[in-house]
């Protein structure tokens, strides 16, 4: 027994040294928890602050997946007790939530600070937004984005979500006062040497955290972490991978969530990517939706402005955009099958995965199957594009091969026109789901992490609104063997 004793004694001994030191250690110490890998990314950026490295971090991660905890809620502690004669300064939008802040600091310092760092709280100040280190000049100071910070000076500075909503955040008029306090109030209160973690889930892209990462006046550091994976993931994870399962935050949560919030909402809040609500080239209120008939349209009680599929068309195609270098870790494969009616553009079908070759080839052949009046198939004849061309031409008629002009955002500038008129019609969400994730990436174009759908869909317009020329999209020349005479 008194060996097992002297075992435990030892292990919390070992513990507290290392909570002592390190700034991960003390957070599961303290918080008895184990840190999750997205705080255990964000913890050596935090001890090198207490440390005394200067940092400017801007931190955005999703809602209720531990970042005020990580940070907000136990750093400050932790830093006045390494360093107890700094200032740090902890901001947010409302009176309950940085006191909360205050609170759960000021309770950590009182609980661990003695046997950790021999620093003691302040018996003369102690509040839950203003206290002290005992015989030290350091102090927590607790405030809202509009409280002030007259007579403060700072070290450490976090302000954590600045916008208590969306309203607020699309305001110009609140962003601009809230960016007026960060100039005029807090910033100007920061020492020399002082850090600042700005702490946020994105609401817009002229948020605080957006305008000081597109002015870059400071040398800032973006820890963007979002909730589903996407290409070059800050953490090593695979495409399409959830950040926290261990804590029901999966990717069915993640699905679940997204069709709950939208696609908007999931790409600001969760994935940190606000789009414009007005699109960088193409808006969203330019699309026209149709359903197939009658009976869909009652069904889903849609209204007047849905309008009904023509029961033929002059000319149908399909457009292809084809990647399949590595499936796990590419940009999509897009097939569409469109349809032309006077001066109207309709999408009819879309086909949205990652594939390689081989699916790739049976895809279109479905694709066909399923359209046999799509005679016209379009596939871009570069990179991968090229290899299906070739494995095809022998297989499927109708197939053309197409050198793009210009860049991508130069193509998507020539059918941003026929949007805007009013000429391009998808599918209503209701009826097809799959609609509302295309219509975020193209509003979100060329801002968004893939492009493959605009890409199939300008090579679709621009062919069907210019008959096809081969001048305009030559063929590779084949290539010829020379046979010689021995």
């Amino acid at each position: 027994m008194a060996q097992m004793i002297n075992k435990q004694t030892i292990a919390e001994a070992a513990k507290k040294e290392l909570a002592s030191r390190y700034y991960i250690d003390y957070f599961e110490y303290t918080n008895d928890v184990k840190a999750l890998r997205h705080q255990k990314c964000i913890a050596p950026y935090l001890q090198e602050i207490a440390e005394g490295k200067q940092h400017f971090l801007i931190v955005e991660l999703p809602p209720q997946h531990g970042k005020s905890t990580v940070i907000t809620e136990s750093f400050p502690s932790f830093y006045l007790g390494k360093n107890p004669d700094h200032q740090a300064m902890s901001v947010s939008y409302s009176e309950d939530l940085f006191k909360k802040f205050g609170r759960k600091n000021r309770d950590k310092f009182r609980l661990y600070s003695k046997d950790l760092f021999d620093q003691e709280i302040s018996s003369s100040t102690a509040s839950v937004s203003d206290w002290g280190v005992q015989n030290h000049e350091g102090n927590l100071y607790s405030t809202s984005i509009f409280g002030g910070a007259t007579g403060r000076g700072s070290d450490l500075l976090i302000i954590d979500d600045p916008y208590k909503n969306r309203a607020e955040a699309e305001s110009k008029t609140m962003r601009n006062k809230i960016y007026a306090e960060w100039q005029d109030t807090f910033y100007s209160r920061l020492s020399a040497q002082g850090s600042v973690i700005l702490i946020m889930t994105r609401w817009h892209e002229d948020d605080l955290a957006g305008r000081l990462l597109r002015e870059q006046t400071l040398p800032w550091k973006e820890i963007k972490i979002p909730a589903i994976a996407e290409e070059n993931d800050l953490l090593g994870r695979h495409e399409g991978e959830a950040l926290a399962p261990e804590i029901g935050k999966d990717e069915e949560w993640a699905q679940r969530t997204k069709e709950v919030s939208g696609s908007r909402t999931w790409n600001a809040l969760y994935q940190q990517r606000p789009v414009p609500a007005g699109g960088n080239i193409f808006k969203r209120s330019w699309a026209k939706y149709y359903v197939p008939d009658m009976v869909t349209k009652i069904k889903f009680n849609l209204g007047d402005d849905v309008t009904i599929m023509p029961e033929k068309f002059q000319t149908q195609l399909q457009s292809w955009d084809c990647t399949f270098k590595d499936k796990d870790t590419s940009d999509f494969v897009s097939g569409q099958v469109w349809g032309k009616d006077k001066a109207s553009f309709y999408l009819i079908d879309r086909y949205h995965e990652r594939m390689g070759i081989v699916e790739t080839i049976r895809a279109i052949k479905s694709m066909t199957t399923r359209h046999p009046e799509a005679t016209a198939k379009l596939i871009e004849d570069k990179a991968n594009g090229t290899a299906v061309i070739e494995m095809l031409q022998k297989q499927l008629t109708g197939i053309i091969p197409v050198q793009p002009n210009g860049g991508k955002e130069a193509r998507a500038q020539a059918v941003a026109p026929y949007w805007e008129a009013g000429n391009v019609y998808v599918p209503h969400p209701l009826w097809k789901p799959w609609v509302d994730d295309m219509l975020t990436e193209i509003e979100s174009f060329p801002n968004a992490p893939h492009d493959d759908d605009v890409d199939s869909m300008d090579q679709a317009l621009v062919y069907m609104e210019k008959p096809f020329d081969p001048k305009d999209f030559p063929k590779p020349k084949p290539m010829i063997k020379e046979w010689r005479r021995k």
